[in-house]
Formats: structure tokens, sequence, C-alpha cells
């Protein structure tokens, strides 16, 4: 299945000041949702950002922070996203089915939130650069699971270039820099 733009919404997930700095690979996370962030604000791709209990763990970190659109935050105490009832309707009433996933923690938060969105009916894509755990062993056991579960693992280029679908425009030649 092809990830299209039209039916697409992207989740990013908990990257947070007080927690990305403990994870295996953080620049990688930065990278990955930084991609997906500028590539969804140049295609209208809505958004929605989650952060797990921000008053302990703080917000979102700076420099993706600057990328998110106004009121695409929501505070969550739950591991999933859908266990949140706001984040749950918000991600409803987008009427998107394709759930394009980014965030930490691979093993909980994003493991949780993909198997619980696949259970609802979406159609969750969990981007392997642009997720991690504290150790890799969680981020790599994490992304089997998910897989033997049926839920897409992909890159974010791969969501990048399916997003766009074909080259010879100003939005490619934009985005194309992203990546260089």
């Amino acid at each position: 299945m092809l990830i299209e733009a039209s039916r697409s919404a992207l989740l990013v997930i908990d990257v947070q000041e007080r927690l990305l700095p403990s994870m295996a690979n953080p620049d990688g996370v930065i990278r990955g949702c930084r991609l997906l962030l500028e590539a969804a604000r140049h295609l209208s791709v809505p958004t929605v950002v989650s952060e797990q209990y921000p008053k302990g763990h703080g917000p979102t970190v700076p420099s993706l922070e600057a990328l998110i659109p106004d009121g695409a935050i929501t505070a969550k105490v739950h591991f999933s996203c859908l266990g949140d009832a706001s984040l749950r309707k918000r991600i409803s009433d987008l009427g998107r089915d394709q759930i394009i996933i980014g965030g930490i923690e691979a093993h909980v938060c994003v493991l949780q939130t993909a198997l619980g969105l696949k259970q609802q009916g979406f159609v969750p894509f969990v981007v392997e650069d642009a997720v991690s755990s504290r150790t890799g062993d969680s981020r790599v056991c994490a992304l089997a699971r998910l897989r033997s579960n049926k839920v897409e693992t992909v890159t974010a280029e791969m969501v990048l270039f399916e997003w766009l679908g074909r080259a010879g425009t100003d939005t490619f030649r934009e985005l194309s820099r992203l990546i260089r």
C-alpha cells in the first residue's frame, strides 16, 4: 500500500526535553521527525503531537516545537495515545486512515499506539529512523513485534517520496533539499 498525503496524518509521540537525551539515538529521532514535520507542513498533512506527562518530562524539544502547528500538541498520561480521550478524538476527527508515527519510546508509547490504531481500523506506519528507545534492543524488539502484527515500518524518506508522488514540481525541489 502506498502512503498518500491526502489519506495521511502525522503523529509525533513524546519527543520531550527530559526524555530524549536518554534515548539510544536522539539525533536520529530529531532528524527523522524534523523531515516528517517539514514535509507534512508543505503538503498540508495534519499533525498531532503528544507529550507524556509534560509536567515531569518537559515540553517537546525546541527544535521540533518550532515546526509544530499551533494547537497540535496534547498532553497525555496513558502510554498509548488512544488511551487519552482527547487524543483519540483528535486523531479520529482528522478523517485520515493512514497514520505516520515517529517518536519515543519505540517499545512503549509508539508500540502501544500503533497496535491500538491497527485494532481501530487505521493503517499505521512506524518510521524506523524517527523512533528510538533507551536501549537499541528495546527498539529492535518493538519493530519486530510491530512487523509481526502487520504494522508496516518505513523510513522518513520513504514517507516523503510517497507523499510527493512525483518529481519536477516546486514542492519536490524544496523538500528534496531536506535530505541532502
